[in-house]
């Protein structure tokens, strides 16, 4: 049956059983963080490194997938990626402790670092460039799916069975994915892949994990305390040294001259608002459901997959929307929409109902979807094909240590707050009532900081000229109309 199905097609359904795995691996875990911080009776700022941890791990390794997939095949590294995952997957499900939990949460993003970037680069290759608007079609599948049932099934296992299934939950996923993958695919490798860029592999990766840590230790010990300050301050230095080590090589590990490109610099630049704001609020969406109005595990599943409908409504109106009127427009709806939606998290207290925290949530997903399109479809617009891997490798990497930074500030900012808060009740201290109001407005605090983000995605797409996009409209529009 595989020998008759297009070589194009089996490449897309391998590449779906990965992505949504991954994708799901986000969206269960966000709804079981409080139920995990109850079971190993931590608070926010040590659950963050169950996410964090994971994604540093992915920017680490998303620059080295492109000449890793070149050194030893495309095939060959799509199964090491898909077996790392699924194995880690299983060792978080038996973890005996947080710290475990954490390293296994670690080793699963070097396996999402390579999957993701790797399994695009099987699938453009796969697809001739005037069937490029099909395989991002393929995308979406699991980029909604994943998102929609996501916290539903997580909420459900933590409640009725237990937090170890959200992750034992992917491996039988895994494993289908690898059976699939080792029969249908074939491998396809660089003649020269080049060396391999050690000196830009330890650097770039090791400015991400000072920077991240200092994050973390400003809400415990304080910002302007050496534990953080010094971290901070060593993570910029060693950022410094990544930059002018990439630049100054021939064969760079991520290709820092592809940002001389202005429509590529700007796409780059809208995806730290964009993944940032999001990231950090559906990671703070469950903890304020559930910790403050009351809702258990299931119920806080039920309500975010709110954010995953309105992305699902809206992505069909904006790929029709991208080619008629551009994305600098259609960037900047989705960004005030999402803007919008995190303002009304704001107004979230003990006495709101459930439904206006959906109607945000589902206005989040809406404007998301209007501006995913559009970065996807704009941000290569201008880059040439021969550029289109590094390209990439710069593009995952920047969502990466956005999605990161979102949950780190999220997470430390919120710790921070609540202490303040709650320390500024005083006499008040005890009344239960007044404790609960001074959390919900610390939770509202944050939301101001994701809100103010995506203003800044809003002003910053209003830079962008359609004119530089012009091709890719043209080609969306054309596989629009067959």
């Amino acid at each position: 049956m595989v020998g008759r199905v297009p070589y194009k097609w089996l490449v897309a359904t391998a590449f779906v059983f990965g992505l949504f795995m991954e994708i799901l691996d986000m969206t269960v875990l966000n709804t079981a963080l409080p139920a995990l911080g109850r079971h190993f009776r931590v608070g926010t700022g040590t659950l963050q490194w169950l996410v964090t941890g994971y994604l540093v791990s992915m920017a680490v390794f998303i620059p080295a997938s492109g000449w890793v997939a070149d050194r030893f095949g495309t095939k060959r590294t799509f199964l090491f990626a898909l077996a790392v995952f699924t194995a880690a997957s299983a060792w978080g499900g038996i973890a005996g402790s947080l710290g475990e939990l954490i390293v296994a949460r670690v080793v699963q993003g070097v396996g999402g670092g390579l999957l993701t970037p790797v399994g695009t680069t099987m699938l453009f290759r796969a697809f001739p460039p005037a069937e490029r608007a099909k395989a991002s079609a393929v995308l979406s599948i699991p980029t909604t799916v994943a998102p929609a049932f996501g916290p539903v099934l997580g909420g459900w296992m933590v409640d009725t069975v237990s937090w170890r299934w959200i992750f034992f939950l992917k491996v039988p996923i895994g494993v289908l994915g690898l059976l699939f993958a080792l029969v249908a695919l074939r491998e396809e490798r660089a003649d020269r892949p080049g060396r391999f860029d050690v000196a830009g592999f330890l650097s770039g990766g090791g400015a991400l994990a000072l920077l991240l840590l200092g994050l973390d230790g400003g809400a415990r010990e304080g910002w302007g305390t050496a534990p953080v300050l010094v971290p901070l301050g060593a993570g910029l230095a060693l950022a410094a040294v990544f930059t002018t080590i990439e630049l100054a090589r021939g064969e760079p590990m991520i290709d820092l001259r592809l940002l001389k490109d202005r429509l590529f610099r700007t796409g780059n630049l809208l995806m730290l608002p964009s993944s940032g704001a999001l990231m950090g609020a559906l990671f703070l969406v469950p903890l304020l459901l559930q910790y403050q109005m009351g809702v258990d595990a299931t119920g806080s599943g039920l309500v975010t997959m709110f954010q995953a409908l309105g992305m699902m409504a809206f992505l069909p109106l904006a790929g029709r929307l991208y080619p008629r009127i551009g994305p600098r427009r259609v960037l900047a709806t989705g960004f005030a929409v999402i803007a919008a939606a995190q303002a009304m998290l704001i107004m979230v207290g003990p006495g709101t109902t459930l439904w206006a925290v959906r109607l945000s949530l589902f206005a989040m997903g809406a404007g998301m979807a209007l501006t995913v399109i559009s970065l996807q479809a704009a941000t290569f617009a201008t880059i040439t094909p021969a550029a289109i891997a590094r390209a990439s490798s710069v593009f995952s990497t920047t969502r990466q240590v956005a999605g990161a930074a979102g949950v780190a500030v999220a997470a430390t900012l919120l710790t921070a707050r609540s202490d303040t808060r709650l320390a500024g009740l005083g006499d008040r201290a005890a009344d239960l009532a007044a404790r609960q109001e001074a959390l919900f407005a610390a939770h509202h605090d944050i939301f101001l900081v994701t809100t103010a983000l995506a203003l800044v995605g809003f002003l910053v797409s209003l830079r962008v000229r359609d004119s530089d996009a012009a091709t890719t409209m043209r080609q969306a529009a054309t596989a629009t109309n067959r």
